[in-house]
């Protein structure tokens, strides 16, 4: 789609933020393609470019670590949109502009006044609540701009520079704590970049079907690992309609998954989709794997590589099976990498993308990796995929192992099994999960003493997440029914032996994530 449209080049100078900015110009009609800060001039040379996104960034732009910008960018002639760090690096390498340490840091919500509401601002008008997070500030403007916004702690919040088409805005519009973020973004994209607005699920699906097609070649085959969920289905239907019966689908039940999920899985890839499946019994190879393995990471690594050993032993039965498929998805990729090797820092591996040997001898098939959750449901939607797997919330490709803190054991794996599955229907049960995230149980690796039938007891605890999102990038806590809790907790403690406590989690993210490990 790259080539064959016009698009916004988003620059990543160290935001975790970076892939959200790509996310809220995708959602808005636009195409766009990142790249790290050493790597962004060539890029751009190189795409029919419509725009210019400046990512922030935790660096000072006066440091020996700021990321090394070209302002060849600058020279372009496209319109250009610096935020927060991007916006103080234009003022900082443009004339007459001046970048200090902030006397007072800008954190979290913030009142800004509007004084010109036109262009980037066009109908955004009076008092704005919008989200900072600078300890840097632009003390003067560079020649030729003008100011358009202020906040009490930033004489600086949003300029531009018409003629040059140069905007910068100190906050942080991709995010949902900002009023009117995404009207400052289509300001941007369709009123100064005049962006086509071609971006959409049609165009998505045929575009990585062919690429699929063109990879795979006329007699690849494609060794699919299917979870049962959004992303592995959305994933197998692109590529089914790609080479068809070519696709092989594995699933593997690695003795960490979600109650019932087999017979799930089963019915609805092979008897209502057609396609070829095979489900691998593995669970012990998995269990035995992680037998004392206490290590977020170390537990991640070790579920990746053991199911590319099963993937591998799969793909012997075929001729031409030289091609490994895969769900992988943007927030999988940047929580893994440093993504496209910007400085955006890593958060933890994804088994699909941070877990696979070097030794791989198999060619990587991601017809994904460069959506959003959301973009993945309305490819699906458009390809006809049944909306009750549409929309199932999100199960990690590790399963419950990153859901049990600590070692990883059957007897673990079966109490939150339990637990998690009068989590998931009683929320379902009472219509609680429209609106939410995800919502599941987490086995905590503490103990704690109890009162049971008049007895003392001393059992593990374990907690609720429940969280809200629009992409799972950001996410904050969702607060249940108090009667729905208490029925939740009861079931729990009454009905899995070897629980006594129920907590809720309550933590956003960031700076938390959604998954415990």
């Amino acid at each position: 789609m790259s080539s064959e449209s016009r698009g916004i080049l988003i620059v990543d100078l160290g935001a975790q933020y970076t892939q959200l900015i790509a996310r809220r110009v995708r959602e808005a009609g636009a195409w766009s393609e990142i790249a790290p800060a050493v790597k962004a001039l060539d890029q751009a040379r190189g795409m029919d470019l419509g725009g210019i996104i400046l990512s922030g960034g935790p660096a000072s732009v006066y440091s020996d670590e700021a990321p090394p910008v070209d302002p060849g960018l600058l020279e372009l002639g496209v319109p250009v949109l610096g935020i927060c760090y991007g916006m103080q690096w234009m003022c900082h390498v443009l004339d007459g502009g001046e970048v200090l340490a902030a006397d007072e840091r800008e954190y979290g919500h913030t009142q800004m006044q509007v004084a010109d509401a036109t262009g980037l601002l066009d109908g955004v008008e009076g008092e704005v609540r919008v989200w900072m997070s600078h300890g840097d500030r632009v003390e003067s403007i560079p020649s030729g701009f003008r100011l358009q916004a202020s906040s009490a702690t930033c004489p600086f919040a949003v300029v531009a520079d018409d003629a040059r088409r140069f905007y910068g805005v100190q906050f942080h519009p991709e995010v949902s704590h900002t009023e009117r973020g995404r009207d400052i973004l289509r300001n941007f994209l369709y009123g100064i970049c005049g962006m086509p607005g071609d971006w959409v699920a049609e165009g998505i699906a045929e575009r990585e079907i062919r690429k699929v097609r063109e990879l795979v070649g006329e007699d690849g085959e494609v060794v699919l690992g299917l979870s049962g969920g959004v992303d592995s289905a959305v994933a197998a239907m692109i590529v089914h309609k790609a080479i068809g019966d070519r696709l092989h689908c594995i699933f593997v039940d690695n003795g960490l998954l979600r109650k019932n999920e087999v017979s799930v899985v089963e019915e609805a890839f092979h008897q209502h989709l057609g396609m070829d499946l095979t489900t691998v019994d593995a669970a012990d190879r998995f269990l035995g794997k992680l037998a004392g393995v206490t290590d977020p990471e170390l537990k991640r690594k070790a579920i990746g590589y053991t199911f590319i050993d099963v993937f591998r032993d799969e793909a012997k039965r075929f001729n031409h099976a030289n091609f490994l498929g895969q769900g992988t998805l943007y927030p999988d990729v940047i929580e893994s990498v440093a993504v496209h090797g910007g400085n955006t820092a890593v958060i933890k591996s994804h088994h699909n993308v941070g877990g696979l040997p070097d030794d791989l001898e198999m060619e990587l098939v991601e017809p994904l990796r460069e959506l959003f959750k959301d973009e993945v449901r309305e490819v699906g939607r458009h390809l006809g995929v049944d909306e009750r797997i549409l929309m199932r919330q999100p199960f990690p490709g590790p399963g419950l192992a990153v859901r049990i803190v600590g070692e990883v054991t059957q007897e673990r794996c079966e109490l939150l099994r339990e637990a998690d599955h009068i989590v998931t229907s009683e929320i379902q049960a009472a219509g609680a999960h429209e609106g939410l995230w995800q919502y599941f149980a987490v086995l905590l690796p503490v103990k704690s003493v109890g009162v049971m039938g008049d007895a003392r007891t001393y059992e593990n605890a374990c907690a609720l997440r429940i969280v809200e999102s629009q992409d799972g990038m950001t996410a904050d806590w969702g607060y249940l029914d108090h009667e729905l809790l208490r029925k939740i907790s009861n079931r729990i403690i009454n009905e899995v032996r070897g629980i006594n406590r129920v907590v809720l989690d309550i933590s956003s993210k960031p700076p938390s994530t959604i998954e415990w490990e």
